[in-house]
């Protein structure tokens, strides 16, 4: 087992190195994921802004006064003199966003059944005012109602009934299927973050394995070695996945240590077997890497520009929903963006059948078929580069 304990021995030279990705890996993960978990756990809740409007009346009627109350509570009525350059400056200078004019004799031909209409100045593209408009509708809709099945109904009568109505309101209740969710945000952005150290690690230790025994000095006096090719090979593989796996297991203790409270659930089974499917992946892309390398240097280069571009563009760093459509028709074509989908599906999940895991399980099986493919590529160029 000398080449295995070799292996050992370089790894063993390259562990303070290799550390500082760690550290970073655990300082960087428990802030973002503190902070990003804090922001998602913040109650969602809709609170309706009350715009500020000018309502001019050139008529007093008890059906006026109502829809007065009625749009008092969206909105703050601002006193403005009725002068049409005032009235255009309050509009240009955001004092109001909407101006309302009952015209004279408006109660009366509403109450007849004859169309009218009120006359309205507003600031285009105003959100507030279409809550107004809606609540408009929405007055002067029952209203009508009313007045086709109810006959001699006075405008007292009329406004009594509206208020009745239009002061009932509906509670909306949020339900998910199945017993009710732990939340897993923080292990949702623990294991993206997961990403970046993990394949910065083993592209470091793996890849210096590689920098030596790619050597040709070296090569070439293996040769002469009463250990056969098999032999040596069998041994350097062995290395290299006892070494992803202690790197793997390193950062999953490290997230479990953190987020101890959701160990025990299914959503941390999925995160575990998606996490080690990308653990071999990383493997499959440290090999190619030490595959083309020559020099130490470049080694650090190529991992830093790997590991920070697809952590930033596959949603590692930045949520997927915030990253433009075609940055992720990008990421698609990297590891790293599978495995991110994956984490972000695994920890909305509630329910564990077929069809809930059918998107995990295509994910992580992308994610497998990368680390095939880059393998099977890597070991092309290996065995090219053997014969040049």
């Amino acid at each position: 087992m000398q080449v295995f304990k070799l292996c050992l021995s370089i790894i063993r030279k390259n562990i303070p190195v290799l550390m500082i990705y760690v550290v970073i890996f655990v300082v960087i993960s428990l802030f973002m994921s503190s902070y990003m978990t804090t922001t998602q756990q913040a109650p969602i809740s809709f609170t309706q802004n009350k715009a500020d409007i000018a309502f001019i009346r050139e008529e007093s009627s008890p059906l006026i006064d109502g829809l007065i109350d009625e749009l008092g509570k969206i909105a703050n009525f601002i006193d403005l003199p009725d002068d049409p350059e005032a009235l255009q400056d309050a509009l240009f200078f955001g004092s109001v966003t909407l101006i309302i004019r009952v015209p004279t004799g408006f109660t009366e031909n509403f109450m007849r059944d004859q169309s009218v209409t009120l006359k309205k100045m507003s600031v285009p593209d105003s959100i507030e005012n279409t809550y107004i408009d809606l609540s408009i509708n929405k007055y002067f809709s029952t209203a009508k109602l009313y007045l086709q099945n109810l006959e001699g109904l006075t405008q007292n009568e009329l406004v009594q009934h509206l208020k009745s109505d239009l002061a009932k309101t509906s509670v909306v209740e949020m339900k998910t299927n199945g017993d009710n969710p732990t939340d897993h945000t923080y292990s949702n952005y623990f294991f993206n973050y997961f990403s970046y150290s993990l394949l910065s690690i083993i592209i470091l230790g793996m890849s210096t394995l590689m920098l030596v025994f790619n050597n040709r000095d070296l090569k070439l006096r293996n040769g002469c070695s009463p250990i056969s090719s098999y032999s040596m090979n069998m041994q350097f593989i062995l290395a290299n996945l006892l070494f992803t796996f202690a790197s793997w297991l390193l950062m999953v203790l490290l997230c479990l240590m953190v987020n101890y409270k959701t160990i025990f659930t299914a959503n941390t089974v999925y995160f575990l077997l998606n996490s080690f499917v990308f653990a071999f992946c990383c493997s499959s892309i440290s090999f190619f890497i030490g595959t083309i390398v020559k020099s130490q240097n470049a080694i650090s280069a190529v991992s830093n520009v790997v590991t920070l571009g697809m952590s930033f563009i596959s949603g590692a760093f930045v949520p997927q929903e915030y990253v433009s459509a075609s940055v992720l028709k990008i990421a698609a074509f990297t590891p790293a963006y599978w495995f991110v989908k994956a984490n972000n599906t695994i920890a909305n999940l509630t329910q564990f059948d077929f069809p809930h895991l059918k998107p995990v399980f295509s994910d992580i099986c992308i994610l497998a078929c990368f680390g095939l493919a880059i393998f099977a590529v890597a070991l092309a160029m290996a065995k090219k580069k053997r014969y040049d």
